[in-house]
């Protein structure tokens, strides 16, 4: 592999990486404890402001049983293999959308329907920018101090370096909701063509 394939290569394992991590249901935190790389570095590497040793993508693919050729972008992307719910406040499924290949990437997320009024979201913090869109039912976003609760239509966007968690925000069913997740510094960029003045 030429050179600059292979820094292409690492560069784009980021956000595999960090969907891998998302399907396997772990936080930043929990990696870091089960592989000894800091959280920060972790974050680093997923955002892309940081190339992953091959040591580094050998631990982690083994953790989140992921083949390397999958991390690689040598096989086309797959949805979330099924497992036993995870413990970690929510059993969320995730469905990835695009083959995060860098940049800009989505998922689409599924919070099971609760019985009653759930805690305050676990919050958790990285690098990162994050626009969210709710499709079906109601869901808590914990930003920072605040406390928003989006229903469907209704969308977020925030610097995803503020605390943040999600919930489903009580009775009523499933929540379902996209997110578009890039890096620091990154924006969506509106294009719309200017509007005729009817009375011109």
């Amino acid at each position: 592999m030429a050179g600059d394939d292979l820094d292409g290569t690492l560069a784009a394992m980021g956000p595999r990486l960090r969907a891998a991590r998302e399907q396997h249901g772990a936080t930043l935190a929990g990696i870091s404890r089960a592989t000894g790389i800091s959280p920060s570095t972790l974050s680093r590497i997923e955002t892309g402001r940081r190339k992953p040793t091959l040591e580094v993508v050998l631990q982690l693919a083994k953790e989140y049983g992921v083949p390397m050729d999958e991390l690689a972008g040598h096989t086309p992307a797959v949805e979330p293999r099924s497992r036993a719910p995870h413990s970690f406040g929510d059993d969320k499924a995730v469905l990835p959308l695009t083959r995060y290949v860098g940049g800009l990437h989505a998922h689409k997320h599924v919070l099971p329907a609760v019985e009653g009024v759930p805690a305050r979201p676990r919050q958790v913090s990285h690098e990162g920018y994050e626009w969210m869109c709710v499709l079906y039912g109601r869901l808590w976003l914990a930003l920072g101090n605040q406390d928003l609760f989006l229903a469907a239509g209704e969308v977020a966007e925030f610097d995803t370096r503020i605390p943040h968690g999600v919930a489903n925000a009580g009775p009523g069913g499933p929540v379902e909701y996209l997110i578009l997740f890039g890096p620091q510094g990154e924006r969506l960029r509106p294009r719309t063509p200017p509007t005729s003045d009817p009375e011109a």
